[in-house]
């Protein structure tokens, strides 16, 4: 029998939800993926992705983007690839 051991997370409810909602659409129930990050930290000996300090123009489009200025929004992908000449 494997012996198995318990974490205890807290986190905001709604981030629970939205990742639960994903992870589910992924097929995978929250303890999977949990047990997959781990997999991850310790084949990749750390994180298995970046993890940065943005910078100011970084922040600037999050902020933008988040309260919508300075943004274009395109009917499709093609009419965006289109627009940046792609």
């Amino acid at each position: 029998m494997t012996k198995t051991t318990a974490i205890t997370v807290r986190l905001d409810p709604q981030v629970k939800k939205d990742a639960q909602a994903v992870l589910s659409e992924l097929g995978l129930t929250t303890t999977q993926a949990v047990s997959l990050f781990f997999k991850q930290v310790t084949l990749n000996k750390g994180l298995p992705f970046a993890v940065e300090i943005p910078n100011e123009q970084t922040i600037q489009a999050i902020e933008d983007g988040l309260n919508k200025r300075n943004t274009r929004t395109f009917e499709n992908a093609e009419a965006a690839l289109d627009y940046l000449g792609l």
